[in-house]
């Protein structure tokens, strides 16, 4: 698993720069959609029986955060990676526009509010790292936050950021699991995308003119993307810059991903005490005299 985690992975992101990174990377690997289907479905079962112990464990939670520009494959990545795993143990949010009531709150706090319970999978559709990318490239998306003008100064972002790292640090040291990717789409593909929306009738729901306003935002948000990334990775919370021109190779990366974190819990039913192991023969014993 770890070939397909470690060339994308980011811990330290002193010297991170998205441009390093090839959206159309698959390390080499040639596989027709079958062959790719076939090693997915592999993973995903596997992930599928993990689930079921760490809901049994009952100490740890995950939480997958997914970001990525417009026609990425967030949702369809999402779908596949997660398609064998019980719905009654995963949850998955999607975060739109705040409400009024959510913008008399915090930054974090409607953020904070869906992270998963123990022996659970939380899957955060876009997250808090949204109050420093799409607000940092719409800084007038600020104002409607209501905070005072006191702590709006040219260190907001350096602070939201800061907030961020300490509220990750705070989720691991409660055995929150965090896995961060950002899908890395090129310009080049996103246009074809759009344009295949279009295209076909069944797709058109899919796309929205913003999304056409927003990719003349492009740079500003490969900015905020860098700086946002460079900030927050961490052993506790890494990001993985994954290849997304081919999504195909992005599901793959993704499972290998979080069945590499999972692995690495140990996980195990939990134990039988001698008490209850007396129940429980104690129990057969009243079944099997049952006539």
């Amino acid at each position: 698993m770890r070939k397909y985690t470690d060339p994308f992975r980011v811990t330290k992101g002193k010297d991170f720069r998205l441009n390093d990174f090839d959206p159309g990377d698959t390390l080499g690997l040639k596989m027709d959609k079958q062959e790719a289907a076939q090693l997915l479905e592999r993973g995903s079962e596997w992930l599928a029986m993990e689930q079921d112990i760490l809901y049994a464990q009952d100490s740890w939670s995950l939480l997958l955060v997914f970001q990525a520009m417009d026609a990425a494959g967030k949702d369809g990545t999402i779908k596949h990676v997660m398609s064998r795993v019980n719905p009654q143990g995963c949850d998955v949010v999607s975060f739109k526009q705040p409400s009024h009531k959510e913008l008399s709150h915090d930054f974090l706090w409607r953020y904070s509010k869906k992270v998963p319970q123990r022996g659970r999978i939380g899957i955060f559709n876009r997250s808090y790292y949204e109050e420093v990318l799409v607000v940092r490239v719409h800084p007038e998306l600020l104002d409607a936050q209501n905070i005072p003008p006191e702590f709006l100064g040219k260190n907001v972002w350096e602070e939201r950021l800061a907030d961020i790292i300490s509220f990750e640090d705070y989720l691991s040291r409660q055995g929150v699991v965090i896995l961060k990717f950002y899908l890395n789409l090129s310009y080049g593909e996103q246009k074809k995308r759009f344009l295949a929306r279009l295209d076909k009738p069944d797709k058109n729901w899919k796309f929205s003119a913003s999304d056409v306003r927003e990719r003349r935002y492009w740079k500003d948000y490969m900015h905020a993307y860098d700086e946002a990334i460079r900030a927050t990775s961490s052993q506790a919370a890494p990001w993985f810059i994954v290849p997304a021109d081919n999504k195909w190779f992005t599901r793959l990366v993704v499972a290998a991903a979080i069945v590499e974190a999972v692995e690495k819990l140990d996980l195990a039913y939990p134990k039988v005490t001698s008490a209850q192991m007396k129940d429980l023969c104690a129990a057969r014993e009243e079944l099997e005299a049952e006539r």
